[in-house]
């Protein structure tokens, strides 16, 4: 064998080598670029699966936000017009007291000891009254009176809106 020959023949197998190597990354190449397309696409779906759970979850948030927005409006309305409707009443009271069209009385007790002057059970001759004794108030303690009462009927309806307030929060019915 001659030298050049053997040269030749290195130069070759290195060739060869070279060929071989290359086709052999190439391959390599490809099955990895095959692999991470699959895993780019896997990760693709996971993420549209993820976005679609979290539009789902936001929606129904929305929903329930939306929901809870018309009960409570729901339930200022009722509590308006309840409120509205004790003013007018009240109102209608207090002007029925003012123009002496209605006038407030209480039930003495006639058998206290304790009080001063007993009062006939019987009404008199000019009277409408009938039963137990009774005595008239002055108007502007009834008119007290009406106003009392007007700010503990306001605090219920207040006290009622309130705890459906809290219960349309809590979830309970």
């Amino acid at each position: 064998m001659n030298p050049a020959s053997v040269k030749l023949m290195v130069a070759g197998m290195a060739v060869a080598l070279i060929l071989a190597m290359s086709a052999t990354w190439q391959v390599q190449e490809w099955r990895m670029g095959k692999k991470l397309a699959e895993q780019a696409g896997l990760h693709q779906a996971d993420l549209a699966s993820i976005g679609s759970a979290a539009t789902a979850q936001a929606r129904a948030e929305q929903d329930k936000r939306l929901a809870l927005e018309l009960q409570v409006s729901a339930s200022e309305q009722t509590h308006y017009k309840e409120l509205s409707d004790a003013q007018r009443d009240q109102d209608r009271l207090r002007d029925r007291l003012a123009t002496s069209d209605l006038r407030l009385s209480v039930l003495l007790d006639t058998a206290d000891p304790a009080s001063c002057s007993p009062v006939p059970a019987t009404a008199g001759a000019g009277g409408v009254v009938h039963g137990r004794a009774r005595a008239q108030l002055d108007p502007a303690h009834a008119q007290r009176i009406i106003a009392i009462t007007d700010a503990g009927d306001r605090g219920l309806i207040a006290l009622k809106a309130c705890q459906a307030y809290a219960k349309g929060i809590s979830g309970g019915k």
